[in-house]
């Protein structure tokens, strides 16, 4: 399939003819052939949204609405199309790309919602004759860079709000899913929103720093937001520190589920499961440590093992619970984390095994400090084990990590939750309840090197607009000169 450039309302080929082909992670035969934009590109998708912010910031809050909704509908019409690509570009389940396009979906729905909630406040004056007032306003372009692994609902996320807002976006696509984010143009263009409103451009990964770097410095270009690992958010941050320009950051995660010794434990292996292996753990929710009360450790891995081994993995084509990880070079990852945790003392208790990019849902016990698993994020089905006696061991190894992201807590006691819960590090956190969950009208963000800003909602609201002071004053007031 090939993929052009979505700029001011059309399909357009890069200036220099240049083309990436992304390959089918399992086949390996090519999946997309995107057209390969570079910094002239770049500007010209800038150019486009800057052209086209004038008349959309003043469009009223209905029509935005009315446009939102109809993208939606198309976007439900469109699962198939989305299943396909997300299968042949990502290595996805189908029911993983049938949830993006549901929730993505929804997030359209969301946001056409907050138009009409983009409010301000009126503040007392002390000046005689003075209405003050805060006020909203749009941004103008935003740049928006989403990742492939959830790559609908991301890239959805990433644009709806903004445009909810007033605001017009430039998309940088994904290298590994470039289809499944022109398609989001595509949507948006069947649903008849204005020329230039989004725009979709796709690169080559060696041009991935030369287009971010010309987004981030056009002039018309006032906010940025990522999602995506921490190495790539710290670059994208100075950047865009160098041009004093906001960003929202979505990075990576370490997700802790903390199971106390009066946990219900067959409802949180149910959790862990799901947490740890919904998309063969390539969520930046995914549950990443498994801390577990020394008192009911045994008892608790049984088990959690038994239904680890019985995950299918294979071909997403076929009817398998895990599918492909994004890359080879991913999957050989695990690798390199099992045997390394194995050699320095822990036990491989489920899974183990690769076929090409396809990992077994693995589990390793009396995971360690010393294991690179124990502190990096494997972004795949390998997930460690970690015992600890107490509740006070729990939290410290829960905060141990750079990230701070989601996190989770079982507990029959609520109240011993709560407590717990007060203590961790991290921007969302479940109670009896898995590490990985979303919600288009939630906060959603982190905190430490999870990033910083907050996707959903009234947080949104606050991210895609700048809040100004306006005053009607009466002409004839006295001034001291």
């Amino acid at each position: 399939m090939d993929i052009a450039l979505l700029i001011d309302g059309e399909d357009r080929q890069s200036a220099a003819g240049a083309v990436h082909e992304r390959l089918d992670p399992v086949t390996g035969k090519v999946a997309t052939r995107a057209a390969a934009a570079r910094a002239l590109d770049a500007r010209q998708a800038a150019d486009a949204a800057a052209a086209a912010s004038g008349a959309w910031s003043i469009t009223g809050p209905q029509q935005r609405r009315n446009l939102l909704l109809k993208a939606a509908d198309v976007m439900d019409a469109k699962v198939a199309d989305f299943t396909t690509l997300m299968i042949e570009e990502t290595g996805a389940t189908g029911p993983w790309a049938g949830f993006n396009v549901m929730l993505a979906a929804n997030m359209l729905r969301e946001a056409a919602s907050m138009t009409t909630q983009i409010g301000g406040e009126i503040i007392p004056a002390n000046k005689p004759g003075t209405l003050a007032m805060a006020v909203r306003q749009p941004r103008g372009v935003c740049l928006a860079i989403a990742p492939w692994n959830a790559p609908v609902i991301l890239g959805v996320r990433a644009v709806a709000m903004a445009i909810a807002c007033g605001n017009t976006v430039v998309l940088k696509a994904s290298e590994l899913c470039p289809g499944t984010h022109r398609l989001i143009g595509q949507v948006f263009a069947e649903a008849g929103f204005p020329k230039g409103v989004l725009n979709v451009v796709t690169n080559a990964p060696d041009d991935a720093g030369e287009v971010v770097g010309a987004l981030i410095a056009h002039p018309a270009v006032r906010h940025i937001n990522f999602t995506g690992s921490t190495k790539v958010g710290r670059i994208v941050a100075r950047l865009a520190a160098d041009e004093l320009k906001p960003v929202l950051l979505e990075l990576g995660g370490k997700s802790p589920l903390l199971v106390l010794d009066d946990a219900d434990i067959e409802a949180a292996v149910n959790a862990a499961v799901f947490g740890s292996f919904m998309n063969q753990g390539q969520i930046c929710m995914s549950s990443e440590r498994i801390i577990i009360d020394e008192t009911i450790a045994d008892v608790f891995v049984e088990k959690f093992a038994a239904r680890a081994a019985a995950l299918p993995a294979g071909d997403p084509r076929e009817p398998v619970v895990l599918g492909s990880l994004i890359t080879l070079e991913a999957a050989q990852k695990m690798e390199g984390l099992i045997a390394d945790a194995v050699e320095k003392g822990a036990s491989l208790v489920a899974g183990g095994s690769r076929d090409g990019a396809v990992v077994a849902a693995t589990v390793l016990d009396h995971v360690t400090p010393d294991m690179r698993i124990y502190q990096e994020e494997s972004f795949g089905p390998v997930k460690p084990v970690i015992r600890v006696a107490g509740d006070d061991e729990a939290v410290g190894v829960a905060n141990d990590t750079q990230y701070g992201l989601s996190a989770a807590v079982f507990s029959a006691n609520i109240q011993r939750a709560m407590e717990v819960a007060g203590r961790i590090e991290s921007g969302i956190c479940h109670i009896n309840g898995p590490t990985v969950s979303d919600e288009a009208q939630m906060p959603f963000g982190g905190v430490k090197e999870s990033g910083y800003g907050r996707f959903g909602g009234k947080a949104a609201v606050e991210a895609f607009t700048n809040l100004r002071w306006l005053t009607i004053e009466d002409p004839q007031q006295h001034y001291p000169f």
